[in-house]
C-alpha cells in the first residue's frame, strides 16, 4: 500500500453512529414507562411487586448463566432489565410471583443466554418465557399451594371481577365503551390496561428510529381488515389482547424480525393472519404471543426471499440475437 495516499484499511462496519445497545435499550424501557405507570395506578403494590420480581430475576439469571458459561456479565447493556419488564407486563398483576419469576428465568436463561446471548436468540425472549409457562402450566399445579405461603400479603386490590376484555369479546358479551378500553381499563395483563399508553410508547420508538412503521402497521392493519371481513368489530380487536404491545414492542425485536422493509411487511401480515386465526378459529389465549413466536421461526426464510441483490453481483448483458438483431439477455 502506498502510504502517501493516507488511506486506512480496516474491516467492516465502516458506518458509525453514537447509538449504542445500552442507549437503545434505555429508550425502549422509557417507552414502556407510560403503560407501566397506568398498571401501577390500577394495581398499586401488586404491579410494583411483580415488576420488581421479574427485574431481579432477570438480572440474577443473566449473571448466573454467564458465569456458568465463563462469560462476563453484561447487565450494563440493559437487555436483561428490558426483558424482565416485558415479561412482567405480559402477566396480570395478581399472577403468582414464582410463576412470573420462572417465566423470566426461562426468557433470560434459555431463550437468550443458551441461544448465544444478545443478538443471537432466534425467538423473542420475553414471549418465549411467557408462552413456555402456558405450555408447561399443568406441570406447575402441584407447586401452587407450596409456593403461595412464600408470597407477601399485599392487601386488597381493585380488579375487574368479570372476564378480560378479550374473553368478553370472544364470548359475545357486552363490551365496555371503546374509548374506555383504548384509554384505560383494568382487565387482562398489565400491558393491556391502556392501549393508548402502549401506542404512545410505540410512536416514541418510531420517532427515535429504533423501529419502523412496517411491522406495527402490517399487524394492526391485517387484524383490522380480517376481523371486519369476518363481521367483527375491528376496533375492539385492535385494542384488546395485547396486540398493541405485540405490534410495537415484541414483533419489532431487532434480532428476531426481518431486516428488509418488504420482509417486515410480509412478517407483520403473517402475524396478523395468525392472530385472527387464533382468535376466531381456536379462541386460544395468548394468540399474539404464539403468532409472533411462530413467525420468528420463519424470519430466515423471509430474509432469504426478500434480500437485496448484492452490489457486486454481475448484471445481465444484452447482446443481439444471431442474424436477427433483436437484443437478448445473456
Amino acid at each position: 500500500m502506498d502510504k502517501t495516499q493516507g488511506l486506512i484499511v480496516s474491516s467492516a462496519p465502516h458506518l458509525k453512529g453514537d447509538m449504542t445497545t445500552s442507549k437503545a435499550m434505555k429508550d425502549v424501557i422509557l417507552a414502556l414507562v407510560p403503560v407501566t405507570l397506568v398498571a401501577v395506578y390500577f394495581f398499586q403494590t401488586y404491579a410494583l411487586f411483580l415488576v420488581a420480581v421479574c427485574l431481579i430475576t432477570a438480572a440474577a439469571t443473566e449473571v448466573l448463566f454467564r458465569k456458568l458459561m465463563k462469560k462476563k456479565p453484561t447487565l450494563y447493556d440493559g437487555s436483561a432489565i428490558l426483558t424482565g419488564l416485558l415479561v412482567a407486563l405480559c402477566f396480570s398483576a395478581t399472577t403468582a410471583w414464582w410463576m412470573a419469576a420462572l417465566a423470566t428465568f426461562i426468557a433470560i436463561g434459555v431463550a437468550k443466554e443458551l441461544m448465544g446471548g444478545l443478538g443471537w436468540n432466534r425467538f423473542n425472549p420475553a414471549l418465549f418465557g411467557r408462552v413456555s409457562l402456558i405450555v408447561l402450566a399443568p406441570l406447575f399445579v402441584p407447586f401452587n399451594a407450596a409456593f403461595s405461603v412464600w408470597g407477601p400479603n399485599l392487601g386488597l386490590v381493585d380488579t375487574v371481577s368479570q372476564a378480560t376484555p378479550l374473553a368478553m369479546l370472544q364470548q359475545g358479551m357486552t363490551m365496555p365503551a371503546l374509548g374506555q378500553l383504548f384509554a384505560w381499563y383494568p382487565g387482562g395483563a398489565m400491558a393491556e390496561v391502556s392501549a393508548l399508553a402502549v401506542l404512545l410508547g410505540g410512536l416514541y420508538l418510531v420517532y427515535k428510529k429504533h423501529i419502523k412503521w412496517h411491522i406495527p402497521l402490517s399487524i394492526i392493519g391485517t387484524v383490522f381488515v380480517l376481523t371486519l371481513v369476518a363481521g367483527q368489530n375491528p376496533f375492539y380487536h385492535v385494542v384488546t389482547g395485547g396486540i398493541m404491545l405485540g405490534a410495537f414492542f415484541m414483533a419489532t425485536d431487532w434480532v428476531t424480525s426481518p431486516i428488509t422493509d418488504k420482509g417486515k411487511i410480509y412478517f407483520g401480515v403473517a402475524i396478523g393472519v395468525l392472530i385472527v386465526f387464533f382468535r376466531l378459529g381456536l379462541a386460544a389465549t395468548e394468540g399474539v404471543g404464539f403468532s409472533i413466536l411462530i413467525m420468528n421461526a420463519f424470519v430466515p426464510m423471509i430474509e432469504k426471499a426478500t434480500r437485496r441483490a448484492s452490489f457486486s453481483a454481475p448484471k445481465p448483458v444484452t447482446i443481439p440475437a444471431p442474424g436477427k438483431g433483436t437484443p437478448v439477455s445473456k
